[in-house]
């Protein structure tokens, strides 16, 4: 947490920070989602509630808190314990993302006492095994749908949450197998780390021969794009998200693992869902764009210009947000796109399309390497 009580106050107060960001930005995604929606069906969206009908956050959150609480079955530890699983994960995995590059605070006097100097980060926490950590943390969301499917003791419900953990267990084979090959190549399990290596334009070398390619940066898509592919579409199937919606297919289950919820249950689950969806954007970034990595300038020309690591780091946040908020439309755009699909469908995909696929960028990555 840090060495001294400055450090230890700072470190928490980022904690804090970049949990409430991410819950505060759920009611956002709602409503963008909502305006999304209706520009791409020709509707008009939210427009009734304050400017562009933003007030209409607050209507939908009001609605669900006036509810009557209820719970359902006997097992009401268990039904209510799978909310905040759902939460939990995706605000612990969304912690330990580098948001820009960290900053150096040389040392000072405050109030007779020497601090500093300090190196701090902008993320909640800084691992070096970063990407076991969020794989391993992220997983565990899967059991919340299970949890919430069996404790709500009806038919429906169960199913969906059948569905949810095969389909977890399909899907994250296929997503891990596919970040094999961005791992051989940037040779780290530190988030900052593959963002540095990231840097610059695109660049390696091959049959002792050295290529160079100016006109492009030098992030992971250009390397792995058959893994960038593989991986995307295992994180919408990992968020439950059109077209991979089948644990709460609505013309199927009613709402699937969480038709028994309502109330302020009811919203823990849709935080669940859009926080593994900005956890996703997150690590798309990370792994195959360069993560804060402002192409076509270097941050050694930024920090020349700017003149202090502070305001670096601001700019790099920046142009991080600008990438998350870019994927965060995407899978918007993706789930007002496509129709979902049958489970036999969903299964086969997993299973005897993208297994294999990933096995074989992996493979291929290995013998590049070896060349």
């Amino acid at each position: 947490m840090g060495k001294d009580f400055f450090e230890i106050s700072i470190n928490l107060i980022k904690i804090f920070v970049i949990l409430f960001s991410m819950v505060g930005l759920v009611p956002l995604l709602v409503w963008a989602e909502r305006r999304v929606s209706a520009l791409m069906q020709n509707r008009l969206g939210p427009n009734r509630y304050g400017p562009f009908g933003l007030l209409q956050i607050l209507a939908d959150l009001v609605k669900p808190l006036m509810k009557e609480d209820f719970s359902k079955g006997n097992k009401k530890l268990l039904y209510y314990l799978a909310p905040i699983l759902a939460v939990v994960p995706p605000a612990v995995v969304f912690g330990s993302i580098p948001f820009s590059a960290p900053f150096q605070v040389p040392a000072f006097e405050f109030f007779g006492f020497d601090l500093g100097p300090y190196t701090f980060y902008f993320q909640s926490f800084h691992l070096n095994t970063a990407v076991v950590f969020a794989l391993g943390v992220s997983s565990l969301a899967s059991y919340s749908l299970l949890i919430a499917g069996w404790s709500s003791e009806s038919k429906y419900p169960l199913f969906g949450a059948l569905r949810a953990a095969a389909q977890n267990i399909s899907y994250e084979l296929a997503l891990s197998l596919s970040l094999v090959g961005i791992l051989f190549l940037f040779n780290s399990l530190d988030f900052l780390e593959i963002i540095e290596k990231q840097s610059g334009p695109l660049s390696f070398s091959l049959l002792g021969k050295d290529f160079v390619f100016s006109f492009l940066p030098n992030w992971g898509v250009f390397y792995q794009p058959l893994g960038a592919l593989i991986f995307f579409v295992a994180l919408i199937a990992e968020c439950n998200r059109i077209p991979f919606d089948l644990p709460e297919a609505e013309a199927e289950l009613v709402a699937g693992y969480h038709t028994e919820y309502g109330g302020i249950k009811l919203i823990l689950f849709y935080i669940g869902e859009y926080s593994h969806m900005m956890v996703s954007s997150a690590l798309m970034i990370v792994f195959y764009f360069g993560g804060f990595d402002p192409y076509p300038f270097s941050q050694e020309t930024l920090l020349n210009f700017l003149g202090s690591d502070f305001k670096l780091s601001l700019v790099l946040f920046f142009v991080f947000i600008i990438k998350f908020f870019l994927f965060l439309f995407v899978f918007m755009w993706i789930r007002w796109s496509l129709p979902r699909f049958r489970y036999d469908q969903l299964m086969d995909l997993g299973w005897k399309k993208l297994l294999p696929w990933a096995l074989f960028n992996a493979l291929l990555t290995a013998w590049f390497i070896f060349l």
